[in-house]
C-alpha cells in the first residue's frame, strides 16, 4: 500500500486526474459546512450556491456537519474522495484556531486540504453592557485596572476567533481580563446584554442588531480597516494597539490530491459569484466582507494565519486535551 506521503507527492495532473478534470462536475457538488445552520459558513455558502449552480449546471448541496469546533466536518471532508464534488466551507476557527489548540483532528490540516478561494471576512468585535463606562478602547482599559480582581469577557467558545481576538487584546495591552467560553454567540450576547458579563467578543453580524436597539456598546472592530456596516465604529489598531488584525475568514477548500484544473474552474466560479451585486450587498448587509483570494493565495494566506497565530496560542496558554 502507498503511503501518505507518497500519496500527497503525486503529481496532480496525472492522465486519469485530467481526464476526470474535464468532466467535472458529472454530479452534484456537496459543500460542508462544520457549523450548524446560519452561522457565516452557512450564510456565505447559501448565498453563494445559486450562481454556482448557474455556472456549473449542477446542483450544490449544503451540508451542515457540526461538532468538535468543526472537526466533524474538517474530518469528514479530509476523507472525500479528491474528485471536486466535496468542497469543505471553513472558518479561521475550525481551520487554524482549532487545530492550534486541540489534540483531537490528529492531522495537518495544510496538509489534507487545498486552498481554492478565500470568500469573506467576518469582522470580530469587541462590546460592553451599556453599564460600563466606556466609550472607547483607552476608556475601557481605565475601567478595567479600575477593578478588583479584573473584568471578564465573553466568547462564542474555547478557541474560537473570538477568544483568540480576547487572548491577543489582552496579551498586547496587559489588560487583567478573563475569558468566560460560551457555547455560541448567541448565548454570550444573552449574557452580555443581561449585564451576567460585562465584555464580550463575537462576531459583528451576532452584534449589530443588539448595538442598533442601543442594548450594546460596540467599542472597537478587530480588523485592519473599518467596515462598511459600522463606518463609524473605529479598529482597535487605531485605538493604540499596532499591528492589531485578527480576520474571522471564510474560505473554500477541497482534499489534497484534487487536479489543478478542478481547483481552477471552482475557484473562478466563486469569484464570478462574488462579484455579483446582489451576493456582494447581502454579505455587506449581515456584516461580512465580500473577499477573494485564488488557489495559490489562499494557501499562502493559511500558512500565514499559522504563523502568526502558534506564538500567540503558546503565549496564552490555550489548549484543549
Amino acid at each position: 500500500m502507498p503511503t501518505r506521503r507518497a500519496i500527497l507527492a503525486t503529481p496532480l495532473l496525472a492522465g486519469p486526474a485530467l481526464a476526470q478534470a474535464e468532466a467535472w462536475p458529472s454530479r452534484p457538488v456537496t459543500m460542508i459546512v462544520p457549523w450548524a445552520a446560519a452561522g457565516s459558513n452557512d450564510v456565505t455558502a447559501r448565498l453563494l450556491a445559486p450562481a454556482l449552480e448557474a455556472r456549473f449546471r449542477q446542483p450544490f448541496i449544503i451540508e451542515n456537519r457540526p461538532g468538535g469546533g468543526g472537526s466533524v466536518g474538517m474530518a469528514m471532508a479530509s476523507r472525500a474522495r479528491p474528485d471536486g464534488l466535496t468542497v469543505l466551507i471553513s472558518s479561521a476557527s475550525n481551520h487554524v484556531f482549532h487545530p492550534l489548540i486541540s489534540n483531537e483532528v490528529g492531522y495537518d490540516v495544510r496538509e489534507a486540504f487545498h486552498g481554492v478561494a478565500m470568500l469573506a471576512d467576518v469582522p470580530n468585535v469587541l462590546a460592553v453592557h451599556p453599564s460600563v463606562p466606556a466609550q472607547t478602547l483607552a476608556e475601557l482599559l481605565v475601567w478595567i485596572r479600575a477593578q478588583r480582581g479584573g473584568a471578564s469577557y465573553g466568547s462564542s467558545g474555547v478557541g474560537s476567533s473570538n477568544h483568540l481576538t480576547g487572548e491577543l487584546l489582552r496579551i498586547r495591552t496587559g489588560a487583567d481580563i478573563s475569558h468566560v467560553p460560551y457555547r455560541g454567540g448567541g448565548p454570550a450576547l444573552i449574557d452580555l446584554i443581561g449585564g451576567t458579563i460585562p465584555m464580550a467578543v463575537m462576531n459583528l453580524p451576532t452584534l449589530a442588531p443588539a448595538a442598533e436597539a442601543g442594548r450594546v456598546r460596540l467599542i472597537g472592530v478587530a480588523t485592519a480597516q473599518r467596515v462598511s456596516l459600522k463606518p463609524d465604529l473605529p479598529t482597535i489598531q487605531e485605538q493604540g494597539v499596532p499591528d492589531f488584525s485578527v480576520r474571522s475568514w471564510v474560505g473554500a477548500f477541497v482534499p489534497r490530491g484534487t487536479p489543478r484544473p478542478i481547483i481552477e474552474a471552482l475557484g473562478g466560479g466563486f469569484r464570478d459569484a462574488l462579484e455579483t451585486p446582489a451576493a456582494r450587498q447581502r454579505l455587506r448587509d449581515i456584516g461580512s466582507e465580500p473577499i477573494y483570494m485564488d488557489a495559490a493565495t489562499t494557501d499562502a494566506f493559511v500558512a500565514a494565519e499559522y504563523a502568526r497565530w502558534t506564538p500567540v496560542v503558546r503565549a496564552a496558554n490555550v489548549r484543549i486535551e
